[in-house]
């Protein structure tokens, strides 16, 4: 009998009984099959069988009550330590059967095992992701302070090295009060064993190991333990399958029809197709109303059958009851998708709910995608086709845009358009009522256009496939993503402190983070890490050098950058020799290096390369060069409101001269990101409606980057970082 079988027998031992509890006995034999160390004990039924078990383990002993109700022993006074002698032990027998009563249904004996380090491990099954494990502070501190990490099954050797990381009490992993560090070979055993069973045994529910122990020689020994069987499997829904060539091809038609398409202003049948030709859309437009009059001078079709010619897309704006009234029409055109404005379905409750899915079930079988509904819309800039509730039309680029709000994804199409940010495509996932999110994921990971993938999420369907794509499309491109309610705490029941300490948030932050998705906190910052990964090189290491034009700037970013896991090295005598020749005596001599306000426009130039030259940095962060041309016109604003004898030719000379050396500056900047393949991100001395994130360069592989604020700067350069340090750890698998 193999240990899977074994397990098995133990498990439907218990279900023969009526219980889903394992005895506490029974869940370490469990633990043991897997190599888990776990304590020796005995189960009893009385006080003469225990003080028998006692004089066999020796003193000092633990007693313990057990029964299928008793899930927390400890809170309840069914755990009795430090018995030193037979007549304590039987003083603890009485007191356990007396508190316990009925339903105290054995007892158990183990030795005493003594160590000031507890730490708990265990697994659970999340309704979205599956199997979940978990590590961290352990013994009665463990729901108090809530120091305990989670990753998604199967873990790897990287996974499990993060988890003893990650907990902020990971020092007393280490030699800690006389006690030699933990073996973390044996916690790294542990951990495996838990995802093994997990993944081989879908039948138990939860796993319980607290406290899991570190003796004074750092052995590890599991000395209490809970496992819970799932009476019932939750059985999965599969998915309709999405193709990804017909999804993919709905952000590129050639022609398209506007059902509901209306004169009337304000209205979703005018605003759409007024954004899609003041876009630039060169396909076919068609027009359907059941009124014949013309609309933006074009002629109306009463209903699609009436148009000879083919529809790749069908945009819907007529109310929800009128929709299904469509799906015979579209499928004898052969027409493969819809983009569904309407609202009116399960965002409205039950009778919507209802509406969508026999809506969904038609149209599928019908063989026709629906984008929607409840939808702002989609928009691919290098078709020039934008169908969106804004009227936001960004360059082409390489950033690809999925928001669950609409809202939040046009404000940031509309910044993009401001800042010169290129992007791929834009989708408003809407109801997700047949495409979620997963499939975009799914189909942005094929498309060889899209470099950086950017999300809003407020809720996943699936949280396994997520999982595995995101993780799948992390190794080839970086995904940044903003979730919204990531506050709410998780609803499930949960009958360890395994599960207790869970939360849907905290799970599926963890998940992410594992996946290798950079999350971030506000909706602009989406835009700010895509930037950077789409214009800059990914830095080798965390190793910041920090260029300022005045002291506090540099101040405030070396605190950021250690905040945010970078690093400010010293600077070595080499380069500070180098900048003694250009920098006045009272420069700071250090990183950062203050350039201390000096005009000269060589000096920042040449100190920058001289940074980007040296082994001990991987980035760049430059702040307050870009910016000066507006000081200096508000400085000649400010002189000509006191003296109107300034020549008009000698101050435009002097605005000409700084705006050019700003441009030098700035395209001088991309030529040392593309000569050294470090990223170097500037900091803005001043904005103003000119100013822009991005600066592109002619013939230039990377761009110049300039954030407002040092804070922006940081963030990004140090989600690039964790990237990068994700990516590493991958490949090293």
């Amino acid at each position: 009998m193999n240990n899977i079988d074994k397990c098995l027998a133990i498990i439907n031992k218990t279900l023969n009984l009526k219980s889903n509890v394992l005895y506490e006995d029974d869940a370490k034999k469990i633990l043991k099959e897997f190599g888990i160390p776990v304590v020796r004990e005995k189960r009893v039924l009385d006080s003469n069988e225990a003080v028998l078990a006692s004089r066999e383990i020796g003193f000092p002993v633990v007693l313990k009550g057990v029964g299928s109700k008793f899930l927390h022993k400890t809170e309840i006074g069914l755990v009795k330590l430090g018995l030193n002698n037979e007549k304590s032990v039987r003083n603890a027998a009485f007191f356990i059967k007396e508190k316990a009563g009925n339903d105290l249904e054995a007892m158990i004996v183990q030795p005493m095992i003594k160590g000031k380090r507890e730490f708990v491990a265990g697994m659970f099954k999340d309704p979205l992701f599956g199997p979940v494990i978990m590590f961290g502070l352990g013994g009665i501190f463990t729901e108090a302070l809530n120091d305990v990490v989670f990753k998604i099954p199967p873990l790897t050797d990287i996974d499990i090295s993060n988890m003893m990381k990650d907990i902020s009490s990971k020092s007393l992993l280490d030699n800690f009060r006389g006690e030699k560090k933990a073996d973390k070979k044996n916690i790294k055993k542990v951990l495996l064993a838990l995802s093994t069973i997990a993944m081989e045994i879908p039948l138990i529910k939860e796993i319980d190991i607290n406290p899991l122990i570190i003796t004074s020689n750092g052995d590890i020994k599991a000395v209490d333990s809970l496992i819970i069987i799932e009476k019932e499997q939750n059985k999965t829904v599969k998915k309709p399958y999405i193709s990804r060539k017909i999804l993919a091809s709905l952000y590129t038609p050639d022609s398209i029809a506007f059902v509901g398409a209306s004169r009337i202003l304000g209205k979703w049948g005018h605003l759409l197709p007024i954004n899609t030709i003041s876009g630039g859309f060169k396909g076919d437009i068609y027009f359907i109303n059941p009124r014949k009059e013309k609309i933006i001078g074009k002629n109306v079709y009463q209903s699609i059958s009436d148009i000879k010619g083919k529809i790749d897309l069908v945009i819907v704006t007529i109310p929800a009851h009128k929709i299904l009234d469509l799906i015979p029409q579209i499928k004898a055109k052969k027409i493969k998708g819809m983009l569904i404005i309407t609202s009116g379905f399960k965002e409205i409750g039950d009778k919507g709910a209802k509406l969508e899915k026999k809506l969904v079930k038609e149209a599928y079988d019908a063989g026709i995608i629906i984008l929607g509904p409840n939808t702002m819309g989609i928009c691919n800039p290098h078709k020039n086709f934008f169908c969106t509730g804004a009227h936001a039309h960004p360059l082409p680029g390489s950033i690809s845009l999925v928001s669950q709000s609409g809202n939040i994804g046009t404000q940031l199409l509309a910044f993009a358009e401001q800042q010169d940010i290129g992007i791929r495509a834009f989708g408003g996932t809407g109801n997700e009522a047949m495409v979620t999110i997963e499939d975009y994921i799914e189909l942005f990971e094929l498309d060889e256009k899209t470099k950086t993938l950017v999300l809003y999420i407020e809720s996943i369907k699936d949280g396994l496939r997520f999982f595995k794509s995101a993780y799948r499309v992390s190794k080839k491109k970086p995904i940044v993503m903003l979730s919204g309610g990531r506050t709410k705490t998780g609803k499930k029941a949960a009958s360890s402190h395994t599960g207790a300490l869970a939360s849907n948030s905290k799970v599926f932050n963890a998940a992410c983070s594992q996946a290798g998705i950079i999350i971030v906190n506000q909706p602009l910052e989406l835009l700010d890490l895509s930037v950077v990964f789409s214009s800059l090189p990914l830095p080798k290491g965390n190793k910041v050098a920090i260029m300022t034009l005045g002291g506090g700037w540099g101040v405030v970013t070396t605190d950021l950058c250690l905040e945010y896991g970078l690093e400010v090295p010293d600077l070595p005598k080499s380069i500070i020799s180098k900048l003694d020749k250009i920098l006045p005596l009272y420069w700071s001599r250090a990183n950062p290096v203050d350039i201390v306000g000096e005009i000269d426009q060589k000096i920042p130039l040449v100190t920058v390369e001289e940074l980007l030259k040296w082994d001990g940095c991987d980035a760049v962060i430059h702040l307050g060069i870009s910016g000066k041309r507006i000081l200096v016109n508000k400085m000649i604003e400010s002189m000509t409101s006191i003296d109107s004898g300034y020549s008009r030719k000698d101050l435009t000379i002097i605005r000409n001269m700084v705006l050019k050396h700003e441009n030098n500056y700035i395209e001088h900047i991309a030529r040392l990101t593309e000569k050294y393949k470090k990223p170097v991100i500037g900091v803005n001395l001043l904005t103003d409606n000119k100013t822009k994130t991005l600066y592109k360069i002619d013939g230039g592989k990377y761009k110049s980057v300039f954030f407002s604020s040092p804070e922006k700067a940081v963030k990004a350069l140090a989600g690039m970082f964790n990237y990068s340090k994700w990516l590493k750890n991958i490949n090293n698998l």
